[in-house]
């Protein structure tokens, strides 16, 4: 096999790891801009429904009780956003409303409102990984 071969498998094979080192800050600003948007649109109570909106980073546990599922492992390169806590377990019913109050929606207008943007910063992250991979 001839050096130039050598040489591109491997840059081929480190770019998955620069890209998913570059995406980390671009994953937990979206989370961080994401849980500051959903938290300006909650419904006003004691607070504690804003202060239950939570961005656990890939490799961790969300919070016990949290929306959607409960306490789940988040993958690397990944963040999630969960909403609730022990005390706070009415999230769903705020999002959706219920039978005796209307639906005061904060977690999905947030995030289609963010959708795009996040969605094209973290392309942006991914080009530029692969470029930077690249260039050397």
């Amino acid at each position: 096999m001839s050096e130039q071969i050598k040489r591109l498998q491997k840059r081929l094979a480190a770019i998955p790891v620069e890209v998913r080192q570059a995406v980390q800050p671009a994953l937990q600003k979206s989370g961080e801009e994401l849980q500051d948007l959903m938290r300006q649109l909650a419904p006003e109570d004691t607070g504690a429904l804003k202060e239950s909106i939570t961005v656990t980073p890939g490799g961790q546990v969300t919070p016990p009780y949290s929306q959607p599922g409960g306490s789940f492992a988040v993958p690397e390169n990944a963040v999630a956003i969960t909403v609730g806590s022990e005390e706070v377990r009415y999230a769903h019913l705020q999002e959706f409303g219920s039978a005796q109050n209307p639906a005061h929606p904060f977690f999905w207008p947030a995030y289609r409102l963010l959708n795009k943007r996040i969605s094209n910063r973290l392309k942006r992250a991914v080009s530029q990984a692969v470029k930077k991979g690249w260039s050397k």
